[in-house]
C-alpha cells in the first residue's frame, strides 16, 4: 500500500509503496454452531483452526475431526458423531467469542487442576535450541517485509524443521505450527516449540496440552507462563539470544554438550 515516509534528519517527505501485515476474521463453526471468531493472518487457516481446537482442548486427536472446510472468512468443522459437542464445550468452558490478534483468550487458573504432567525424557542440545530460535528470523519473510507478525516453528530434537508459521497473533502462529504437525501425525513428545513472542500462560498451555516438552522463545517469560510450565513439568526457555538463554523450569532437558 502507499504510505508517507518522513525523515526528520533529512527533513524529507516521500510517498512510497510498502508492505503491511494483513488481519482478517475467521469465523469457526463446530457442527454448524459458532465456536469462535479469530482475528488472524489469512494464511494456513485450516492448520490454524485445527491447531486452535487441539491446543484449546476441544479435540484430542486428528481422528476426531471428520472434515474441515474453509471458504473465505468461514471455517466449518464437522466432528465425528461419537464426539459429544456439548460435553466438550462444558469441559473446556468455551462460549462463543471473538479472539483478537493481540491475545489468545482469557487464562483461567482452574485449568491447571486438570493439566497433565509431561513425562518426557526428551533432551536437546543448548546449541540446537539457540540455532533453531535464531533461524526464526531467517524464515520469517512476512516479518522482514512488514515488521507486524510473529513466527513459530516446531522442530525435532536434532533440529530438523517440522513446521513453520507466521501470523499477526503469536498464539495463532503457534496454533498454525502445531496444527501442521498434528496433521502430519508428528510425535509431539519428541519435539520442541520455538517462537518469537512472550511466553504467557495461554502460549505455554497450548504446548502442554499436546505434550510438547520444551518451549523456547527469543522473548521474555511471564510469571503465568512459568506457573503453567511448572505444573506441566515443561522446560521453559526465554531470552534465547546469541549464545545465551534463561531456563525457567526443568533445565535437565537442555544439554550443554
Amino acid at each position: 500500500m502507499e504510505i508517507v515516509k518522513i525523515d526528520t534528519a533529512a527533513k524529507t517527505l516521500q510517498k512510497i509503496e510498502d508492505y503491511v501485515a494483513e488481519e482478517r476474521p475467521i469465523h469457526i463453526f463446530l457442527n454448524k454452531r459458532h465456536y469462535a471468531t479469530v482475528m488472524c493472518t489469512p494464511k494456513d487457516l485450516k492448520e490454524m483452526v485445527f491447531g486452535h481446537l487441539l491446543t484449546g482442548g476441544m479435540v484430542k486427536a486428528v481422528e476426531e475431526v471428520e472434515k474441515i472446510t474453509v471458504k473465505k472468512d468461514f471455517c466449518h468443522v464437522n466432528l465425528k458423531t461419537s464426539i459429544n459437542l456439548e460435553t466438550r464445550l462444558k469441559l473446556v468452558g468455551q462460549l462463543s467469542r471473538v479472539i483478537p490478534s493481540a491475545c489468545g483468550g482469557p487464562y483461567r487458573p482452574q485449568t491447571l487442576k486438570t493439566l497433565k504432567k509431561i513425562n518426557s525424557k526428551t533432551a536437546v542440545r543448548a546449541e540446537t535450541i539457540q540455532n533453531c530460535v535464531n533461524n526464526l528470523n531467517c524464515m520469517a519473510e512476512n516479518f522482514r517485509k512488514t515488521g507486524g507478525v510473529h513466527a513459530a516453528a516446531v522442530y525435532k530434537t536434532d533440529g530438523t524443521l517440522l513446521a513453520f508459521a507466521e501470523d499477526v497473533g503469536r498464539h495463532n502462529a503457534v496454533d498454525k505450527a502445531i496444527g501442521k504437525c498434528a496433521l502430519q501425525k508428528a510425535d509431539f513428545n519428541e519435539c520442541f516449540l520455538t517462537l518469537s513472542g512472550r511466553l504467557t500462560a495461554d502460549i505455554v498451555l497450548k504446548a502442554a496440552r499436546v505434550g510438547i516438552p520444551i518451549v523456547a522463545s527469543i522473548a521474555a517469560a511471564l510469571d503465568s507462563g512459568i506457573e503453567v510450565a511448572k505444573k506441566a513439568n515443561l522446560t521453559l526457555i526465554g531470552f534465547v539470544r546469541g549464545r545465551r538463554m534463561n531456563v525457567y523450569n526443568a533445565p535437565e532437558r537442555v544439554l550443554l554438550s
